[in-house]
């Protein structure tokens, strides 16, 4: 991840509705979006301030698969498994960290979420307890 030193000041962890200026080509691998809408308000992304992939596997999906094919999948991802993660500024300056799960949540919805992981600030001094 490359990008400024960001601290946590606020939680959220909560869905969100996500705006494109044109649809992403692969739904399961999408660019960070031009906007979202959260608690009934529209925010337009300004700057992408870091971005990172995460397909590493957890729990049972950890166990599922062959040595070999678990090492691609780790760098390549794999169907289902990986976060797409974004730490953007808005149009209004605040800075927030979203991801998009491509976990499918059950048989009728497949396609994945985006989340709304954390509201965070530029750090004004040295200290910083960065995130990942």
């Amino acid at each position: 991840m490359i990008g400024k030193k960001v601290v946590l000041k606020r939680f959220i962890s909560e869905k969100i509705i996500v705006e494109f200026t044109s649809e992403p080509k692969f739904t399961k691998s999408p660019p960070c979006p031009n906007g979202f809408r959260w608690e009934k308000k529209f925010y337009r992304i300004e700057q992408i301030l870091a971005e990172w992939k995460d397909f590493s596997r957890h729990d049972r999906m950890a166990k599922n698969m062959q040595p070999q094919h678990a090492q691609v999948a780790k760098t390549k991802g794999s169907w289902g498994v990986g976060k797409f993660y974004f730490d953007v500024q808005t149009h209004d300056g605040r800075q927030f960290r979203i991801y998009f799960d491509r976990a499918p949540k059950d048989a009728l919805d497949r396609e994945g979420q985006w989340i709304l992981l954390a509201e965070l600030e530029t750090p004004k001094s040295g200290y910083s307890n960065k995130i990942p």
